[in-house]
């Protein structure tokens, strides 16, 4: 089904997806791709992205999507539902209480890495069992940009996500489609076409600030008196978005 008028994303940001598609390879004719929809405005705009690029790229491939619900207070995707359903898309909802995991399973790390990995493992195993070998997320520029200041200041090494690799068991090709598009522009778009937002109500979030918030406020500093800075930061980071493998 075509998206609706109001749906259909922005030539500028498809630009940017389109090219970081074709510079890390990221969709093969013939993928089955499985995207991680947190109900966040990131991921609900990649959603329509890929929809929309369903109809209109050269390559043909089959979209599915997935939503890990941690069993967190607060936490209602039940709007995302109808709105899939209007897409015509199959969307796999998986319910684990992670928080509550988290208790006994965490082994030094933050909540936060903890319940990423715990996601991560249940995307990898719904691709597995329903045939998908693409996982596709919704991490933008500006979320690598802080990863990459996080890396040198906290870990003393260049590192940042990768824009495309395979899982370690060699078997899922993760993708990060919105690895050129700024959060500005995520934001503008799920506004406009009024996506079905999810509240973030993960306690967590709302603690004493993070190393993350941090290094977005830095940014942001930075940006008023520099306007090419993620621009330079692009240039910076790419020889490092690439696959590992």
């Amino acid at each position: 089904m075509p998206l609706d008028e109001q749906q259909k994303p922005p030539k500028s940001l498809l630009r940017k997806v389109g090219r970081a598609i074709a510079d890390y390879d990221m969709i093969r004719d013939g993928d089955r791709i499985l995207l991680g929809l947190s109900g966040g405005k990131d991921s609900l705009s990649l959603l329509l992205i890929l929809r929309h690029l369903q109809s209109y790229a050269p390559v043909r491939f089959d979209l599915g999507v997935v939503t890990v619900d941690p069993e967190i207070e607060g936490f209602d995707p039940a709007s995302l539902g109808d709105f899939i359903v209007h897409l015509e898309l199959p969307w796999f909802y998986r319910q684990q209480p992670i928080m509550e995991q988290a208790k006994t399973g965490m082994d030094g790390d933050s909540f936060c890495s903890y319940c990423s990995r715990m996601k991560r493992g249940i995307m990898y195993s719904t691709c597995r069992e329903h045939g998908y070998n693409v996982l596709a997320l919704a991490q933008h520029l500006d979320d690598l940009a802080e990863s990459f200041l996080m890396s040198a200041f906290h870990q003393g090494r260049l590192g940042t996500m990768k824009a495309h690799y395979t899982n370690d068991a060699g078997d899922v090709r993760i993708i990060r489609p919105l690895a050129y598009a700024r959060e500005t522009q995520t934001a503008a778009f799920a506004g406009a076409a009024q996506l079905p937002v999810v509240p973030d109500s993960c306690p967590a979030c709302f603690s004493a600030p993070t190393q993350r918030e941090h290094a977005k406020q830095l940014l942001a500093a930075e940006e008023k008196g520099n306007p090419q800075l993620f621009a330079k930061l692009l240039s910076a980071m790419r020889p490092l978005m690439g696959d590992r493998h």
